[in-house]
C-alpha cells in the first residue's frame, strides 16, 4: 500500500510539473524566439549599389555573408546615389525607424569629389552621430580617404575626421572602404575590381569589400544585441 501511495503522489507531482513547464513555455515566447538584428546602412551610391544588380550590391552581399555565418540580421539599404554628408544628415532622423538597432555610416565620397570643406563634412557627420548616440545605437563608421586633387592640406583634414570622430564617439571603425581593392604598387583600386567609371566597385570588388567589413559588422551585431538585452532588462 505504501508503494502504491508513493507512486500515486509521484504521478500527481509529475503531471503538475509538466503542466507548470508548459505554462512557462507558452508565457515566454520572446525568450525562445530571437528576432533579427536590424541595421541601417546610411550612405551614397557605394551603399546603394550603383551600376549593379541588387544581388551584387553591398547591402545584399553583406547580408548574405552574415546569414551564411549564422547571423540573424536584416540590413536596410539607406544608400542614395549622389548623396553627401549633408544629405545623410537631412535624412538620418527618418532613416532610424524604431526597429533599427544599429547604424553603419559610409559617407563622404561625394563631399571630397566636390571639394566640400572638411569642416562642413565633419559638422554633418557629428550631427549624424549625435542622433545615433541620442538613441543609444551602436555605430560602425567607414572611412573614405580623399585623393590628393585638392592638395595635401585638404587631404590631411578630410582623412583625419574619420578616425577622430570614431574615437570621440566610440564607434566601430574601418579606416578605408577601398582598402581590399588597392593595388600594391599604387594607391588606386585595381581595374579588375572597378566598374568602367573607375569610381564604383563591380560585383567582385564589392565581394572583397564585404570580406573586410563583415567581421566588423558581426561585432556591431553583438553590440546591438547587448544594448537590446539591457533595454529589455
Amino acid at each position: 500500500m505504501l508503494c502504491e501511495s508513493v507512486a500515486h503522489v509521484y504521478g500527481v507531482c509529475q503531471r503538475r510539473f509538466k503542466l507548470l513547464a508548459a505554462i512557462i513555455f507558452l508565457s515566454i515566447p520572446s525568450v525562445l524566439t530571437a528576432e533579427p538584428v536590424v541595421i541601417a546602412a546610411l550612405g551614397d551610391s557605394l551603399t546603394q549599389g550603383y551600376g549593379l544588380a541588387r544581388k551584387d550590391g553591398l547591402v545584399t552581399q553583406l547580408e548574405d555573408w552574415l546569414i551564411l555565418q549564422g547571423e540573424d540580421v536584416h540590413i536596410l539599404n539607406a544608400g542614395v546615389s549622389g548623396d553627401t554628408t549633408a544629405g545623410g544628415r537631412a535624412r538620418i532622423d527618418w532613416t532610424l525607424t524604431p526597429d533599427v538597432q544599429a547604424l553603419i555610416v559610409i559617407l563622404g565620397g561625394n563631399d571630397m569629389l566636390r571639394g566640400i570643406d572638411p569642416a562642413t563634412s565633419r559638422a554633418n557627420m557629428v550631427a549624424i552621430l549625435d542622433v545615433a548616440a541620442s538613441r543609444k545605437l551602436p555605430v560602425m563608421l567607414v572611412g573614405m580617404p580623399a585623393p590628393g586633387n585638392f592638395g595635401p592640406n585638404y587631404k590631411a583634414q578630410f582623412d583625419a575626421l574619420y578616425p577622430e570622430l570614431a574615437k570621440e564617439y566610440g564607434t566601430l571603425f574601418v579606416a578605408n572602404f577601398f582598402t581590399p581593392l588597392l593595388e600594391d604598387s599604387a594607391k588606386i583600386p585595381a581595374r579588375k575590381y572597378m566598374q568602367a567609371d573607375g569610381i564604383h566597385p563591380n560585383a567582385a570588388g564589392v565581394r572583397e569589400i564585404v570580406g573586410m567589413i563583415a567581421p566588423v559588422v558581426q561585432s556591431l551585431i553583438i553590440l546591438a544585441r547587448n544594448q537590446k538585452n539591457q533595454a529589455d532588462f
